[in-house]
């Protein structure tokens, strides 16, 4: 390591120096450096025709100075790769930092059995074919002749066997799969295209959705806020100890009068401390003159719909027009519903307008970044096109603001599925009610921070667009709308985007690819494996442009996420018992820690008359009783990170097929089966995302 000060003025004064004498500064990792003037006037500096000094001893500092930065950078990867290996040691040798290992070996499925039994396939054809390398036999090989029964000969035998099998029954088929999964991958592929140049259409045309303020406003004078429609404020959470301060803090504050809105925070959580803590919040802003009440069931039946559903059945819900709903990590920001509720208004045949997300965690890690990418895709081509050219999408569950009326004609919130959210949205469309998508309008969210989270929250919302498609195809059929309308529900909506896209993916790239590595005969293009998906790639980075650095990162997780996402889409089409599954996504509350801090001087600050000293103490926001309840033991269970057992068998899977590759001399497969059995390996170790020591 060098010193972190280094100055060589004095030993300067002390030489007979030429030319112009530099002092450098050497502070690690960055370094500079700072030319002055000669202290004597006896040396000759030599010039060139632009009048800069020439000095042999200034360009071997420079010289120095950027071999120590390249010796720096060396190091820096090097102790990456370090802890990354560290990492993988503890994971996987020591154990540490693994929740419940024994547990999780009880969970494998049939398709973790199958990667098994093509993981150990694949071993044993790589050891077969370095053989075959080694000796020189081509696939031309003919049989040896039966009077030789040495090893050699027999292994000859069985390799020849092997190649008029693989030939003549494994690689037509193959190859027919593989056809047709190209064939769906470029519908795909075009499908995102149309999207693409439709949202560049919207660009250039400047098509914007602005909400008319002037629709709020009422002739009489007396009642200035009779204008303003009744609306109902929905806040379903469960178990939300994190967020739930900050979620309910910002509804209370938006800017609409308080005698037209209502404020329903559903409480599902099972955990006493947790509902004193949310009825505490609730009180105290009830004390603030904000129309806001508590709402828990006892019996958590339906999960978020039925939560819903049962604050729709109040009796009081029949003198509000319009309903707004936020799921507890979300923060809208005062003028939502002015900005929102308008459109409503103005049009009778507008069911829901939708809001887009934005998020406060999205550069917490490499995770985070990555769902950034695909969300924004999803919000800015996906959403937007579909809501211009259709007047139709999928509800997004939370910041939307829905016409209660369109509800009612629907059928209301059903608990058949686990996308209540799509459900309604689908069923809405087929009662002719259209939808609108406000781009401009933001609410703040947070994004799962652990892969874990980010799982279950994907299996969720891939099974449950196959338990609704099974449901509504015989609704979509008879539906009295445009046959247009049906074919893009059952085909674009639901089939393209839901069921051919996990399957394509995962096929064509976790099995197909691998496979054909050892079974020659059939192939993949360059162009299938890499130009392709890296247009794709780039088009989905397109609305984040921040985020093209990650461009081959996002490439290796869309395609590590296919197992998850064609696991999840399986379970849901064919009723599995995963398919019905259903956990609270974890938040981690990040976004509300400075929030809660600048509340509690707040209020401390706060000079309230004594009659309502007693209603303070008991509305607080529960921070004397939450330091009370941690001091309680915590339920028995370790919280650490998690192996992936079908994640981990296919990073080898591929990186048995890379190897293979090498025999080929196939560059382009190599390099792509390499990198992504690297990315199933790091995600099946758990390496991505929030870690927990």
């Amino acid at each position: 390591m060098p010193p972190t000060s280094f100055d060589f003025a004095d030993w300067w004064s002390k030489q007979d120096h030429r030319g112009t004498p530099v002092v450098v500064k050497m502070d690690n990792p960055n370094w500079s450096m700072l030319e002055i003037e000669s202290p004597g006037s006896g040396g000759a500096t030599t010039f060139d025709k632009k009048g800069r000094g020439k000095n042999a001893k200034q360009l071997t500092w420079v010289l120095l100075l950027k071999a120590h930065r390249a010796a720096g950078c060396l190091a820096w990867l090097a102790h990456g790769l370090w802890l990354l290996l560290s990492a993988v040691k503890k994971r996987l040798v020591q154990k540490q930092g693994v929740a419940n290992p024994e547990k999780s070996n009880t969970h494998r499925g049939k398709l973790h059995k199958f990667i098994k039994g093509f993981l150990a396939f694949a071993l044993v054809m790589l050891g077969f074919e370095l053989i075959a390398h080694t000796s020189g036999w081509t696939p031309r090989l003919r049989m040896p002749s039966s009077s030789s029964l040495s090893l050699h000969s027999m292994l000859q035998a069985v390799y020849v066997f092997w190649v008029q099998l693989r030939a003549n029954y494994i690689a037509p088929p193959l190859q027919t799969l593989a056809n047709f999964c190209i064939v769906l991958f470029l519908i795909q592929s075009a499908d995102r295209i149309i999207l693409c140049v439709g949202c560049l259409w919207i660009k250039y045309r400047r098509i914007k959705v602005v909400a008319n303020p002037a629709t709020l406003e009422s002739q009489d004078l007396e009642q200035p806020g009779v204008g303003f429609p009744m609306v109902l404020v929905q806040v379903p959470m469960c178990n939300e100890r994190e967020v739930y301060e900050q979620s309910v803090s910002a509804i209370c504050q938006l800017d609409w009068p308080k005698d037209r809105l209502l404020i329903q925070v559903l409480d599902d959580s099972d955990e006493p401390d947790i509902q004193l803590l949310i009825q505490g919040e609730v009180q105290k802003w009830r004390q603030k003159g904000v129309n806001i009440v508590y709402r828990h069931r006892l019996v958590r039946s339906g999960y978020k719909a039925g939560n819903l559903k049962s604050a729709m059945a109040c009796d009081y819900v029949k003198d509000y027009e319009f309903v707004a709903i936020f799921d507890a990590d979300f923060q809208p920001k005062p003028d939502f519903l002015k900005v929102t509720v308008p459109h409503l208004k103005e049009d009778p045949e507008l069911a829901l307008v939708q809001a887009r997300w934005s998020f406060t965690n999205k550069d917490e890690n490499l995770l985070t970044r990555l769902q950034n990418v695909n969300l924004s895709f999803h919000f800015e081509v996906e959403q937007q096109v579909n809501g211009v050219f259709l007047s139709f999408f999928g509800f997004n569950g939370t910041a939307g603001v829905w016409r209660i009326k369109a509800l009612e004609e629907s059928g209301g919130w059903l608990e058949r599925t686990t996308v209540e959210d799509m459900d309604i949205a689908v069923r809405a469309h087929l009662q002719g009610w259209k939808f609108l998508f406000v781009n401009d309008v933001r609410c703040l969210c947070e994004l799962p921070e652990s892969y874990e989270a980010y799982r279950k929250q994907q299996h969720r919302w891939h099974s449950g667009p196959m338990q609704l498609f099974r449901l509504c195809m015989p609704d979509i059929v008879t539906a009295k709308i445009p046959l247009w309308k049906k074919g893009n529900l059952i085909f674009l909506f639901f089939l393209l985007r839901k069921l051919i896209l996990p399957f394509y993916s995962f096929t064509l790239f976790c099995i197909i690819l691998p496979m054909t590595m050892f079974v020659p005969e059939s192939h993949l293009p360059v162009w299938v494996i890499c130009y392709v998906p890296a247009v794709m790639s780039f088009l989905n980075v397109l609305p984040a442009p921040r985020s093209f650095p990650f461009l081959v990162p996002y490439l290796l997780f869309e395609n590590t996420m296919s197992v998850t996402k064609f696991n999840a889409m399986i379970s849901g089409l064919f009723q599995l018992g995963s398919a019905y599954e259903w956990v609270v996504t974890k938040k981690t509350g990040r976004a509300s820690e400075a929030d809660l801090l600048a509340a509690i001087s707040r209020d401390s600050a706060e000079v309230l008359p004594k009659q309502q000293q007693h209603l303070r103490v008991v509305s607080e926001s529960g921070l004397d009783l939450l330091a009370k309840l941690q001091d309680k033991p915590k339920k028995a269970g370790k919280k650490g990170n998690r192996l992936y057992r079908k994640e981990l068998t296919l990073a080898f899977l591929l990186l048995t097929a890379a190897a293979r590759s090498l025999l080929s001399a196939q560059g382009v497969h190599f390099y792509f089966l390499l990198f992504q059995g690297i990315s199933f390996l790091v995600i099946g170790l758990d390496l991505i995302g929030e870690q927990v020591s």
